[in-house]
């Protein structure tokens, strides 16, 4: 399976960087919340959270992590049962402001998921998407980022993969020519 380094380690931090400065511009957390989408989102989300934290001289950036399986579309298209994370919503969203967190947007499903499964905590003032990968072309719902880290032009046949330090050698995102096994 043929694979390409699209952002190394070093180009992944500043992007990282960048989508925090980016969210500070427009909020200054007094009022709004990070919720990452299980279970890639939630490690993007922390992650801004941290950097935005000391960016804010060490004040505390609510962070979610929120689950979307039963909330899919596609829930019951699936071969074999799709185990479900845990939510970690500790916080209720009403007359807040939401940011949700994914890694890759591809054709906009899961993010639409996401907004079914956040109205159990409440009902926001507003909600933005920030996406450290926007996958531009299959879209199939009308969803499009507020903050990317980065566009990728990719055909469909192409996968996306994130890695994390925490789980393998290093940050990087990883464009595959084939559906990686």
């Amino acid at each position: 399976m043929e694979s390409q380094v699209l952002i190394n380690e070093e180009q992944f931090a500043l992007i990282l960087d960048r989508l925090a400065h980016q969210l500070l511009e427009h909020h200054d957390f007094s009022d709004t919340d990070l919720v990452g989408l299980q279970p890639r989102g939630t490690r993007v989300a922390q992650r801004l959270s941290s950097r935005l934290s000391k960016l804010l001289g060490g004040k505390e950036v609510r962070c979610g992590a929120l689950d979307v399986t039963f909330h899919r579309d596609d829930l019951r298209m699936r071969d074999k049962p799709i185990a479900p994370q845990e939510n970690k919503m500790e916080f209720l969203v009403e007359g807040r402001k939401v940011i949700l967190v994914d890694d890759v947007l591809f054709t906009g499903r899961t993010i639409r998921a996401g907004l079914d499964a956040l109205l159990a905590y409440g009902r926001p003032t507003k909600v933005e998407l920030a996406v450290l990968i926007d996958r531009r072309f299959k879209r199939e719902l009308p969803i499009e980022p507020t903050y990317i880290g980065q566009q990728i032009d990719s055909i469909s046949d192409q996968h996306v993969v994130v890695e994390w330090s925490e789980e393998n050698d290093s940050d990087r995102v990883i464009l595959f020519n084939a559906k990686p096994e």
